[in-house]
Protein backbone atom coordinates (compact mmCIF):
# COMPACT_ATOMS: atom_id res chain seq x y z
CA UNK A 1 0.00 0.00 0.00
CA UNK A 2 1.42 3.40 -0.94
CA UNK A 3 1.20 6.56 1.17
CA UNK A 4 -1.84 7.89 -0.70
CA UNK A 5 -3.79 4.66 -0.20
CA UNK A 6 -2.78 4.50 3.45
CA UNK A 7 -3.95 8.07 4.11
CA UNK A 8 -7.16 7.50 2.17
CA UNK A 9 -7.87 4.44 4.31
CA UNK A 10 -7.21 6.45 7.47
CA UNK A 11 -9.44 9.28 6.28
CA UNK A 12 -12.27 6.86 5.49
CA UNK A 13 -11.92 5.31 8.94
CA UNK A 14 -11.96 8.71 10.66
CA UNK A 15 -15.10 9.70 8.70
CA UNK A 16 -16.82 6.50 9.81
CA UNK A 17 -15.74 7.01 13.43
CA UNK A 18 -16.94 10.63 13.43
CA UNK A 19 -20.35 9.56 12.13
CA UNK A 20 -20.55 6.81 14.75
CA UNK A 21 -19.59 9.14 17.61
CA UNK A 22 -22.22 11.58 16.39
CA UNK A 23 -24.90 8.92 16.76
CA UNK A 24 -23.59 8.00 20.20
CA UNK A 25 -23.71 11.65 21.27
CA UNK A 26 -27.32 11.93 20.16
CA UNK A 27 -28.27 8.91 22.27
CA UNK A 28 -26.11 9.33 25.37
CA UNK A 29 -28.30 9.71 28.44
CA UNK A 30 -25.51 10.00 31.02
CA UNK A 31 -23.88 13.46 31.21
CA UNK A 32 -20.40 12.18 32.09
CA UNK A 33 -20.50 9.71 29.20
CA UNK A 34 -21.76 12.47 26.92
CA UNK A 35 -18.82 14.71 27.87
CA UNK A 36 -16.29 11.92 27.28
CA UNK A 37 -17.85 11.12 23.91
CA UNK A 38 -17.88 14.81 22.96
CA UNK A 39 -14.16 15.05 23.70
CA UNK A 40 -13.36 11.95 21.66
CA UNK A 41 -15.66 13.17 18.85
CA UNK A 42 -13.78 16.48 18.66
CA UNK A 43 -10.40 14.73 18.58
CA UNK A 44 -11.62 12.38 15.86
CA UNK A 45 -13.06 15.24 13.85
CA UNK A 46 -9.78 17.19 14.15
CA UNK A 47 -7.83 14.12 13.00
CA UNK A 48 -10.18 13.73 10.05
CA UNK A 49 -9.67 17.37 9.07
CA UNK A 50 -5.88 17.09 9.36
CA UNK A 51 -5.86 14.01 7.13
CA UNK A 52 -8.07 15.79 4.59
CA UNK A 53 -5.75 18.84 4.59
CA UNK A 54 -2.68 16.62 4.12
CA UNK A 55 -4.27 14.75 1.23
CA UNK A 56 -5.51 17.97 -0.36
CA UNK A 57 -2.05 19.57 -0.03
CA UNK A 58 -0.49 16.59 -1.82
CA UNK A 59 -3.11 16.66 -4.59
CA UNK A 60 -4.62 13.36 -3.49
CA UNK A 61 -8.05 14.76 -2.66
CA UNK A 62 -9.34 16.93 -5.46
CA UNK A 63 -12.29 19.26 -5.16
CA UNK A 64 -13.94 20.60 -8.27
CA UNK A 65 -15.03 24.22 -8.39
CA UNK A 66 -18.72 24.60 -9.11
CA UNK A 67 -20.04 27.10 -11.61
CA UNK A 68 -21.15 30.37 -10.00
CA UNK A 69 -24.61 30.06 -11.56
CA UNK A 70 -25.22 26.68 -9.88
CA UNK A 71 -24.01 28.02 -6.53
CA UNK A 72 -26.39 30.98 -6.85
CA UNK A 73 -29.30 28.69 -7.78
CA UNK A 74 -28.70 26.50 -4.73
CA UNK A 75 -28.40 29.55 -2.51
CA UNK A 76 -31.72 30.91 -3.75
CA UNK A 77 -33.41 27.53 -3.36
CA UNK A 78 -32.32 27.05 0.23
CA UNK A 79 -32.86 30.69 1.15
CA UNK A 80 -36.50 30.19 0.22
CA UNK A 81 -36.75 27.41 2.78
CA UNK A 82 -36.13 29.87 5.63
CA UNK A 83 -39.70 31.11 5.45
CA UNK A 84 -40.93 27.56 6.13
CA UNK A 85 -38.99 27.17 9.38
CA UNK A 86 -40.81 27.56 12.70
CA UNK A 87 -38.13 29.92 14.02
CA UNK A 88 -36.26 32.91 12.66
CA UNK A 89 -32.96 32.26 10.88
CA UNK A 90 -30.59 35.17 10.56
Amino acid sequence: MNERDFLNDQLTTEKYMTASYNIALNEASNQALYQDLATIFKETQDCQRNLYNLMFKNGWYAVEQEQQQKVQQSFQQFSGYKSQLPYTVQ
